[in-house]
């Protein structure tokens, strides 16, 4: 039988540690005050009072933000709390604060990893967001010279994220709580963007071999239902 420790690893393992504030390329991972007190096994007022006592040293690598949890809809009594955002080396130096203890030690190393597959993930959207440009230039060229419809650009852009990911560009920003005005791609991950970029590239041919907007559109969304885009 599993020790009640070795289920609280297994579990932490699989708990998601680090969040962006927005869900975009160039956002700082950040994870909180509460997730460190859960994890170490430690009270949310101890780590708080940590962060207040030492408030000039973590301001050192950055301000930290926080935001303000009210007591749920109907419970009785409790006071709003603050759950305060930590930026990896924010994280790092409060764990130096505590006690090494066990649970401390797995947490530690759970967040060092996160951490690292955060930013491994964030630089392979700044490499694939760069790929993309050429690309979409191209595509731009192309519809230019094949098309003097006004909202080509446009319908051709959004046919490239149907056909690769499954929604529109205002669909995206809307799912990811970015402003009507932003740049899609900007909020896309690593492998949702590969997937526009081949997109882009085969309506690019197709409208070279003479295709029109609903031919091209019959042809993009039909490969995608087979699996062939992403």
């Amino acid at each position: 039988m599993k020790s009640k420790y070795l289920k609280r690893k297994e579990l932490r393992q699989t708990e998601t540690l680090v969040y962006l504030s927005h869900d975009k390329v160039g956002s700082e991972p950040f994870t909180t005050s509460e997730i460190i007190a859960k994890c170490a096994e430690v009270e949310h007022h101890t780590i708080t009072r940590l962060l207040r006592k030492h408030k000039p040293d973590f301001e050192e690598f950055g301000v930290y933000g926080f935001e303000i949890h009210k007591p749920s809809g109907g419970s009785v009594g409790g006071r709003p709390h603050m759950i305060y955002h930590l930026n990896e080396p924010q994280a790092t130096l409060l764990l130096t604060y505590l006690k090494n203890t066990e649970p401390v030690r797995e947490f530690k190393k759970n967040l060092v990893r996160q951490f690292f597959l955060m930013r491994a993930e964030l630089q392979k959207r700044a490499i694939r967001r760069a790929e993309l440009k050429p690309i979409r230039r191209e595509l731009t060229d192309v519809i230019r010279e094949k098309t003097d419809s006004p909202w080509a650009y446009k319908n051709f852009t959004d046919l490239a994220y149907r056909a690769a990911i499954g929604k529109t560009a205002a669909q995206l920003r809307k799912e990811r709580e970015a402003s009507a005005t932003a740049v899609a791609a900007d909020y896309m991950h690593a492998d949702e963007l590969l997937a526009v970029a081949k997109a882009q590239n085969q309506i690019a041919v197709l409208l070279e071999m003479g295709m029109d907007y609903q031919q091209v559109k019959m042809m993009m969304l039909a490969r995608r239902v087979v699996g062939k885009i992403a």
